[in-house]
C-alpha cells in the first residue's frame, strides 16, 4: 500500500465514489481523470472494500501498462489478452496467447488475484466454462496417491502434448516413474518422481540442461488450450451427431468434414481448427463468468466503445466470408458476446465509469457522479535542470512532493543532486507520510507521475524500473551445436578414424549372455561398422553440405580415403591457423585508443533516452565500454532480436567515441537502412554539438563530396553509409569506432577489406542472427559476444501461424489488420510474375485498398519512393520481395503473409518475421507453403522451429539451429567451405584447433583411443531410456566420462531425469572411466577370453609388464610376439571390470615407483 494514498483518499469525490460503492448505489460515473489517475483510484477502491476488480479498458497496450501500475501501487493484477480464432484444418499456430488466457482463468479460480485488466474484444470472446477449467485444473502434492497414468489422462484431456524431451509450455514427458509437465502459468517445468502410486518429490528444473533445480511441495497444473470439450459427450460424438442431423442444412461436403475430424479425434489424431466447434461446447463463458461479484471499472467509454464495435463488425465480417468459403456453416456461427450484450451486461453490473473528460456514465445509466480534479505529469527523463524547475513551484505552494527514483542507488543519488541545488530532499527507504513542503524521494516508479491539488500531494516519477537481468546461457561446447541428441536413422555421421557413413540405430548384441549396445554405421558398398557405445565420443553428426539435394560421399571402411582427406584438410587449415593467429595477434598487439571514463556529457547524452533500458541492454553497453576503456581494439558482436534495441547501445558507444574528438562510422548493408540510421542518429543527438554525415545513394554527389572532405578534416563526426564507406577515396582524420549493422549481410571481401582499413580501431558488429563464420569465431575466442535477450516494454510476440496457402484465410488476414488501421507485407519472391500476384490480390480486396510493388530490380529513385509512401501510410498492402529483410522499420506493418516460405533458410525467415512487431499492437505472422505440396525434412523442421521460437530473444537460438539445418561455413573465408564438408563441422573445428595450438607453440596432446570389449553387463535398456535421441545423448555423456566425479555427475543427471540407473548403466559407466584410465597408459585394446583379460598397449613397456608381473605373481604373461600383449588372469568371484582396474592399479604403482627411482638419481 503506498504511502502517498490520502493524495486521492483525502478528497471528497472519492468519499462520494467509496460510499456509492459500499451502499451499491451503482452504475457510477467519475470524470477528470488521466490514466495514472484511473489505475491510483481503482487500488484504493478495491482495496478499501475489500473487493477485486474487473478493468476495461480500450487496448491492450494501455491494459499492460495498467497491470504495471496497479502492481505498483501493491495489487495483484492479471491481464487477459485477446485471443486469434483458428477456423483453417490445415493450419497451425504458435498458443503462447491461448497459454496466457487459461493461465490466467486458472488463478481467477484460486483466488490468486485482485485485478483483471482486459480489453472489451477480449472479454467479449468466449472461453471455456468454470466448471470444465475446475474440472482440468488439478494440484499435486507430494505424498499424494494417484496412479501416473491418471495423471497423463489428465494431461492430455487438458490440451498437452507428449514430447520426449520438455521444451515449452504445454508438453509433458515421461519416463518410467518420472513425468515432467510445463503448465502454462508456470515459469518453469516440473518433474515428479514416483514410487509406485506416490509421489515421491517434485522439483522445477532447467529447459536447457533438463537437470532439476528447486524443489517444490505442490504443483498447479492448468490446461494448456482453451478449447475443451467437458462434459458428458466426446467432441468426436457430437461431431458425428451433427453430420447425421438431416433436418440441419449441411451440404456433403461439409458432412464429411465433420466425419473426417471426428474419426480422427477417435483415434487419437490431432485435428486443425479446433476452434471452428466453439459452439458445440456445453457451456459457453466469458470472463464476466469467472470474477463473480467483482468491481467492474471502464476505463474511457469512447474507447472501450469502439474497441467492442471494432470487434463486433471484424466478427461478423469474418463469418460472413468464412460460410462463403464453407470453413464454417450452421451450428457453427456463434463465438462471442454481441455488442449490446455486454453494454447490457455493464449496466446490470456494479459498474464504475472513469473518463477523462465528459462521463460515460449515460451509458450504463449512471446513478451517482463525481468529477475530480487532477493532473497528470510525465516521466522525469533524466534531466536535473529540468527537475528542479517542475519541483519548485510546488514546493513554494507549500505540496508535499515524492519523487520515485527508480531503484535504491538511482534514489539516493536524485536526492543528492536535488539537495546541491538547494531543494528540501531526504531520501527514504520505507516513508510513512508524505510531508508538506519535503520532498521524500524513495524507491519504486510508475508509468506517469500525477498532482492532486485539493490534497496537495505530488508524486513524481523516474519511468519504470528496470526488468531483472536474465542470465544469458552460454552454449556448453562446440558439441552443443551438433549434438546426437537430434541424431535420427539416416543422418550422416563421421567416426574420426573411419570416416562418413550413415547411421542406421542401435544394435543390441548378446554374446555368453552379456548384452552389449552398438552403434551400427553404414559405409560406401556393403561396409558396416558396429561401435561400442562406450567409443560414441568418437563419433559426431555430421555438419557440413548445405542444401538437401547435395551428395556427401561416404567413406570405404579399411580404405586410405579418410586418412588422406583429413591430412589434406589438417594442411589446408594450417594456412587458415596461420592467418587466425595472425589477425589475433596483429589485434592484441596493436596499440588501440583507451577511452576515458564516461564523462557528464555522456551521462547527460544516456538520461535523454526516451525509453527505459532493458537490463541487457545496460549491461551490453557496460561490456561495450569495458573494451572501448582497454587500449586493445575493440571486436565485439553485439546479438539481440530484431527491435531490442542494438541500435541504442551502438548509438552509446558512438556518442563515448566522439565526445573525446574521434569519428565514428557506421557501416549498413542498404540505402533505405542508411537513411532511416540517419534520421535515428539526428533525432537522438539533435541538442549536442554533433556534425552527422550520410554516404548513400539517397545523397547528390555534391552532398557526399562535402562529407568525404568534412571527414578529411575532422568536421564530420559521425558518418553513416553503405560499402560508398569501404571506397579507397574514404580518408577519416581520425577514426575510433567502427559500427557494422546487420553483419550478416555484407560478404567475405567487404569484412577483409574493413580488416585492412581499420586494423586500430574498435569495432563493434551488430546482428539478430549472426551467421555460423561468427559464431565460430565467438566460440574460438577471436571476437567477444554481448547479447540482448530482454523484450523492449510493450513489446509483444509475434503470432506465427503455419499454414497452406488459402486464399480466403489471407484475404481474411489482410482485411482484420487493414480494418485496425495498419499495412501489411505481402511477400512473393519472384520478380518475374510480381506485378500479377499483386493484381490478383487487388481484383480478391478491391479498389479502395491501396497495393504497391517493390523488389531489388527497381531503380533507387522508384525504391525510395514506395518506402516513402509506406512510411506515410499510403500504402496497404505491399507486395515485395526478401527486400525488406534488411532493416527496414515501419511500425504500422503488423502483418507478415510469406508464400513459399518452406524455401526460405531459417535465419531468413526470423529476420523477415521481425519486421512485424515493432510497436505495442500485436502483429502477426502467415507462414505458407503450397496447398497439397510435401514439405521436406529440412523445411518441416525449420518451419516447426520457427513457431517453436515465438518468445523474445529467440535469434541466437536459431542461428544455433540454422547452423545444424544448413552447415556451418567457415571461420574467415569462401576458399575453406570445400574442406570442412570433406570431414564435417566437428572434425574441421578439432582440426583447425590443434593446428591453431600448434601455432602458438603449445602442445597437442595426441588423444589415444581405447577399445574395451569385456563381457560386463554394459548397455542403457530401453525400458530405462525409451526416446532414442536421448538414450544417444546419454551414450555420449557416459563414453566422455574421464573422473570419478564426472561419474558423480552423470549419476546425478540420470537419477534427476530418469531414476535409479539400472546395474548394466553402472557397468557402462565403469567401463567408460576404465577405457579413459587405459588410454592415459598408452593401452589401445582390452578384449577378454574367458577368465583372462588381453591387453595390447602402444609403445609396448616390457619393464613395466615386468613390474605388474611382479606384482600379481601367477596372474600375469607377457607375449613378445609381433603384436606383444599382456594376459592377466580374473580372479575367482572377481568380475572383468574389478580384474581392469586392478591391473591399471598396478600400472599406476609401477609408474610411481620408475619415477622416484629417476628422481633419485
Amino acid at each position: 500500500m503506498p504511502f502517498y494514498d490520502e493524495a486521492i483518499t483525502g478528497t471528497p469525490e472519492y468519499e462520494t465514489l467509496l460510499s456509492a460503492v459500499r451502499k451499491n448505489t451503482l452504475p457510477a460515473a467519475a470524470a477528470g481523470l488521466s490514466y495514472i489517475h484511473k489505475a491510483f483510484l481503482i487500488s484504493n477502491i478495491c482495496r478499501d472494500t475489500g473487493k477485486t476488480g474487473l478493468v476495461i479498458v480500450p487496448s491492450e497496450s494501455e491494459g499492460r501498462r495498467f497491470c504495471e501500475d496497479l502492481g505498483a501501487f501493491g495489487a495483484l493484477p492479471l491481464f487477459y489478452p485477446l485471443r486469434d480464432y483458428e477456423f483453417f484444418e490445415n493450419s497451425t499456430a504458435s498458443l503462447q496467447y491461448e497459454q496466457e488466457r487459461t493461465g490466467v482463468l486458472s488463478r481467477i479460480l484460486s483466488g490468486d488475484f485482485t485485478h483483471v485488466v482486459l480489453c472489451a474484444d477480449a472479454l467479449m470472446q468466449y472461453t471455456l466454462s468454470p466448471k470444465v477449467l475446475g474440472e482440468s485444473v488439478f494440484e499435486i502434492n507430494v505424498g499424494d496417491e494417484i496412479a501416473p497414468d491418471d495423471i497423463l489422462r489428465r494431461l492430455i484431456a487438458s490440451g498437452y502434448v507428449s514430447s520426449s524431451q520438455i521444451e515449452a509450455p504445454g508438453q509433458f514427458s515421461r519416463r518410467g516413474g518420472i513425468i515432467d509437465v510445463f503448465s502454462p502459468d508456470s515459469d518453469y517445468p516440473v518433474r515428479i518422481e514416483f514410487f509406485g502410486d506416490t509421489v515421491d518429490s517434485m522439483s522445477f528444473f532447467d529447459i536447457a540442461s533438463q537437470r532439476s533445480t528447486d524443489s517444490v511441495d505442490f504443483v498447479h497444473i492448468s490446461p494448456a488450450c482453451e478449447v475443451l470439450f467437458g462434459g458428458e459427450k466426446p467432441l468426436y460424438e457430437r461431431l458425428l451427431e451433427l453430420a447425421g442431423n438431416k433436418r440441419r442444412k449441411i451440404s456433403d461436403e461439409n458432412r464429411k468434414k465433420l466425419t473426417d475430424a471426428a474419426e480422427k479425434l477417435k483415434n487419437g489424431l490431432p485435428v486443425g481448427g479446433l476452434d471452428r466447434f466453439i459452439p458445440l461446447t456445453d457451456k459457453r463463458a466469458t470472463v464476466f463468468d469467472y470474477v463473480g461479484d467483482s468491481l467492474v471499472f471502464v476505463c474511457d467509454m469512447s474507447g472501450v466503445r469502439e474497441n467492442a464495435a471494432g470487434y463486433s463488425e471484424r466478427m461478423r465480417t469474418d463469418i460472413a466470408s468464412l460460410f462463403e468459403s464453407g470453413v464454417l456453416f450452421s451450428p457453427l456461427d456463434d463465438f462471442y458476446m454481441s455488442e449490446n450484450e455486454l453494454f447490457e451486461k455493464l449496466s446490470s453490473s456494479e459498474t464504475v465509469c472513469l473518463d477523462t473528460f465528459s462521463s460515460g456514465g449515460d451509458i450504463v445509466g449512471a446513478k451517482t457522479t463525481v468529477s475530480f480534479t487532477a493532473l497528470q505529469s510525465t516521466p522525469w527523463s533524466g534531466d536535473i535542470k529540468q527537475l528542479c524547475e517542475d519541483i519548485r513551484p510546488l514546493i513554494d505552494q507549500n505540496y508535499a512532493c515524492v519523487l520515485l527514483g527508480g531503484n535504491e542507488k538511482g534514489a539516493m543519488l536524485i536526492s543528492e543532486d536535488l539537495r546541491s541545488e538547494g531543494l528540501p530532499a531526504r531520501y527514504e527507504k520505507s516513508p510513512v507520510k508524505p510531508v508538506k513542503g519535503i520532498i521524500t524521494v524513495t524507491r519504486g516508479a510508475l508509468s506517469a507521475g500525477f498532482q492532486f491539488p485539493e490534497t496537495k500531494i505530488a508524486v513524481i516519477t523516474h519511468g519504470y524500473v528496470t526488468n531483472k537481468a536474465k542470465s544469458v546461457k552460454k552454449a556448453k561446447n562446440k558439441n552443443s551445436f551438433n549434438s546426437l541428441d537430434e541424431l535420427k536413422k539416416g543422418d550422416y555421421v563421421v567416426h574420426s578414424v573411419h570416416g562418413i557413413g550413415i547411421f542406421m540405430g542401435i544394435k543390441k548384441i548378446v554374446t555368453s549372455g552379456v548384452s552389449k549396445d552398438y552403434i551400427t554405421i553404414s559405409y560406401a558398398g556393403s561396409d558396416t561398422l558396429y561401435v561400442p557405445v562406450t567409443q560414441l565420443d568418437l563419433v559426431s553428426k555430421y555438419i557440413g553440405a548445405s542444401g538437401g539435394d547435395v551428395k556427401i560421399k561416404l567413406n570405404k571402411l579399411g580404405g586410405t580415403e579418410w586418412q588422406r582427406s583429413k591430412k589434406r584438410v589438417r594442411a589446408a587449415v594450417r594456412d587458415m591457423a596461420k592467418e587466425l593467429i595472425a589477425l589475433y595477434s596483429a589485434r592484441m598487439n596493436t596499440k588501440g585508443y583507451a577511452f576515458s571514463p564516461d564523462t557528464d556529457m555522456q551521462n547527460d547524452f544516456e538520461r535523454r533516452f526516451e525509453f527505459e533500458e532493458t537490463a541487457d541492454q545496460l549491461r551490453c553497453i557496460d561490456e561495450i565500454k569495458a573494451d572501448m576503456q582497454r587500449d586493445v581494439p575493440m571486436e565485439r558482436l553485439l546479438c539481440g532480436d530484431v527491435g531490442f534495441g542494438k541500435t541504442e547501445v551502438a548509438l552509446r558507444a558512438a556518442f563515448k567515441c566522439i565526445s573525446e574528438g574521434k569519428q565514428c562510422a557506421i557501416l549498413v548493408p542498404t540505402t533505405i537502412l542508411a537513411w532511416q540510421h540517419y534520421q535515428t542518429v539526428l533525432r537522438r543527438m539533435q541538442s549536442m554539438p554533433v556534425n552527422i554525415g550520410l554516404l548513400s545513394r539517397f545523397v547528390s554527389t555534391r552532398q557526399q563530396n562535402e562529407t568525404i572532405a568534412k571527414l578529411r578534416r575532422g568536421e564530420c563526426d559521425i558518418v553513416i553509409g553503405t560499402h560508398r564507406l569501404l571506397s579507397k577515396d574514404i580518408k577519416f582524420k581520425d577514426l575510433g569506432l567502427m559500427i557494422v549493422d546487420e553483419e550478416q549481410r555484407f560478404g567475405v571481401a567487404q569484412k577483409e577489406r574493413l580488416k585492412e582499413m581499420f586494423k586500430a580501431v574498435d569495432v563493434l558488429t551488430l546482428s539478430a542472427t549472426p551467421i555460423p563464420r561468427t559464431l565460430n569465431m565467438v566460440m574460438s575466442g577471436i571476437r567477444d559476444m554481448s547479447v540482448i535477450e530482454d523484450p523492449p516494454r510493450d513489446r509483444q510476440p509475434v503470432q506465427t501461424f503455419v499454414t497452406e496457402y488459402n486464399s480466403a484465410l489471407i484475404t481474411e488476414a489482410i482485411r482484420r489488420e487493414l480494418s485496425r488501421g495498419g499495412q501489411v507485407y505481402y511477400l512473393h519472391n519472384r520478380i518475374e510474375d510480381i506485378e500479377r500476384v499483386a493484381a490478383s490480390l487487388k481484383m480478391r480486396l478491391g479498389d479502395q485498398v491501396r497495393i504497391q510493388v517493390a523488389h531489388g530490380a527497381m531503380s533507387e529513385e522508384a525504391l525510395s519512393d514506395v518506402w516513402r509512401q509506406l512510411l506515410d501510410g499510403e500504402i496497404d498492402v505491399l507486395v515485395c520481395t526478401t527486400i525488406i529483410e534488411t532493416g527496414v522499420d515501419v511500425p504500422n506493418v503488423n502483418t507478415l503473409i510469406i508464400e513459399n516460405a518452406d524455401c526460405m533458410g531459417l535465419s531468413q525467415l526470423h529476420q523477415l518475421r521481425g519486421r512485424v512487431g515493432r510497436s505495442p499492437r500485436r502483429a502477426y505472422a502467415y507462414l505458407t507453403y503450397r496447398a497439397g505440396k510435401a514439405l521436406s525434412e529440412v523445411s518441416e523442421k525449420r518451419l516447426t522451429a520457427l513457431r517453436e521460437f515465438t518468445q523474445f530473444g529467440s535469434g541466437l537460438k536459431i542461428a544455433m539451429r540454422d547452423l545444424e539445418i544448413r552447415g556451418a561455413g567457415d571461420l574467415l573465408g569462401a576458399q575453406q567451405h570445400g574442406q570442412m564438408e570433406t570431414v564435417g563441422y566437428d572434425m574441421y573445428l578439432k582440426l583447425l584447433e590443434d593446428a591453431v595450438k600448434l601455432e602458438r607453440g603449445e602442445q597437442v596432446e595426441e588423444e589415444n583411443e581405447c577399445m574395451v570389449d569385456m563381457q560386463l553387463d554394459a548397455h542403457i535398456p530401453e525400458s530405462y531410456i525409451t526416446d532414442l535421441s536421448q538414450r544417444l545423448y546419454m551414450y555420449r555423456r557416459i563414453a566422455e566420462i574421464r573422473s570419478e566425479d564426472d561419474i558423480l555427475d552423470v549419476t546425478d543427471e540420470l537419477i534427476d531425469r530418469y531414476g535409479e540407473p539400472p546395474k548394466s548403466v553402472s557397468g557402462l559407466m565403469r567401463i567408460a572411466l576404465l577405457r579413459s584410465r587405459a588410454a592415459q597408459n598408452g593401452i589401445y585394446e582390452i578384449s577378454q577370453r574367458g577368465d583372462t583379460l588381453i591387453v595390447y598397449s602402444k609403445p609396448f613397456d616390457g619393464i613395466s609388464a615386468a613390474g605388474v608381473a611382479s606384482l600379481h605373481r601367477g596372474r600375469v604373461l607377457i607375449n613378445a610376439g609381433t603384436k606383444p600383449y599382456i594376459s592377466f588372469k580374473i580372479a575367482k568371484g572377481q568380475s572383468p571390470d574389478g580384474a581392469l582396474c586392478e591391473l591399471l592399479d598396478a600400472l599406476d604403482t609401477v609408474k610411481r615407483l620408475k619415477n622416484e627411482e629417476s628422481a633419485k638419481e
